[in-house]
Order: structure tokens, then C-alpha cells, then sequence
């Protein structure tokens, strides 16, 4: 199928099964959001700026998985990790509200995962070619590596992706993506629950 003929498909299908989804999921949703908003004291969700399609910024939605910094507290992403915000991750579960962001059009099931926007101005000219399709809830680098494989690597599937997009593409991504989740391949990196920063 011709990449533009399955774009404008890909987007009525990511926002038909995000609906349905979200329906599905919406009791148990609602059940996490109260208990979240218990747990946290405050706002369930992690309200972030991503960059999307062609570097347009856009506001990301996902479970709150760490618990808020203090004023004049160091400490890292991973000592602020809550542990049911562990376990959220290492089911994904934490993702589930970007079914919002799909609806809305800000990303799709299958793409390049979204990052910050301040990221754009490190990568090179090759690297930059990861915004020419819409972000992902998951992608070719979350099903060969996720946290495991450096920058580099994570980038280079990001291209592939761009270079080889296509319906095929996308179903064998979706498989594995399942069998990923399962398994929790690659949720940590170093033993650690946060990727390291791009730093170009």
C-alpha cells in the first residue's frame, strides 16, 4: 500500500481503536485514576511537552509513576519512583492515557517514541527525520531493545521506520510489541527505571 494512502488510513484507524480501547479500559481507568490521586496526594497524571509531528509540541498524558521533588531535593528519577509507579512501567500501564493523545491526533499506536522538545536542537540532519512521521505509543526501537540499546541505536530504528513505513510494518511492530509487554524486555537500563538524557 503507497505510504500516503496508508497515512491518511493509519489516522482513522489509530482514533477508531483508541476509542474502543479507552471505552474497554474505562472502569479500571477511572478505578487507577481515584487510586493514583489518593496515592500521590494530588494529580494522577504526568502532563509533559513532547515533540510530534515535525517537531510540533504537544501535551503528553500519562499515570504518574514518581513522586513529586521536593524544594531543593536532588534526588534522581529513580529514588522518586514510587513502587506502584515500578510496576505501572514495567506493564505499561503508565502509557495507557496517551489513548488520549492518539484520539486527538498528537500521536499514533506505531511510531518513533515521542521526546522532549529540547532534544530537536541535538540531533543531526539524519536524526531529524524521525519527526517526519507522528510519534508512537510504541515503535521499532521498543520492540528491538527499548531501554537497552543506546541513542544511536534507538535513532537509527526511528529512520528505519520513517524509510521502510508501511501497514506491514506496522503489524509485526503491533506483534511484538504485545510479546514485549508481556515478557518486559528491556523496561530497565542499567538497572536503572529512567533512560539517560540525549545529549546530542
Amino acid at each position: 500500500m503507497h505510504s500516503r494512502s496508508y497515512l491518511r488510513i493509519k489516522a482513522l484507524i489509530d482514533c477508531l481503536m483508541a476509542v474502543i480501547l479507552l471505552l474497554i479500559v474505562m472502569i479500571p481507568f477511572s478505578i487507577l485514576t481515584l487510586f493514583l490521586a489518593c496515592y500521590y496526594r494530588g494529580n494522577p497524571f504526568y502532563v509533559c511537552e513532547r515533540a510530534g509531528l515535525l517537531g510540533k509540541p504537544f501535551k503528553q498524558y500519562k499515570f504518574k509513576s514518581m513522586f513529586d521533588s521536593t524544594a531543593g531535593e536532588l534526588d534522581s528519577d529513580k529514588n522518586r519512583v514510587s513502587p506502584v509507579g515500578k510496576f505501572l512501567r514495567e506493564w505499561s500501564i503508565d502509557e495507557i492515557p496517551q489513548l488520549i493523545n492518539i484520539i486527538k491526533g498528537d500521536i499514533s499506536f506505531i511510531g518513533p517514541r515521542p521526546l522532549t522538545c529540547d532534544y530537536i536542537a541535538f540531533y543531526n540532519k539524519n536524526e531529524k527525520r524521525r519527526l517526519e512521521v507522528k510519534p508512537g505509543l510504541t515503535g521499532l526501537a521498543q520492540v528491538n531493545g527499548r531501554n537497552t540499546i543506546s541513542w544511536a541505536e534507538k535513532f537509527k530504528f526511528d529512520v528505519a521506520y520513517v524509510d521502510q513505513f508501511s501497514l506491514q510494518l506496522d503489524m509485526k511492530i503491533l506483534i511484538r510489541t504485545i510479546r514485549v509487554v508481556l515478557s518486559r524486555e528491556g523496561v530497565d537500563q542499567n538497572e536503572s527505571t529512567t533512560a539517560e538524557r540525549f545529549k546530542g
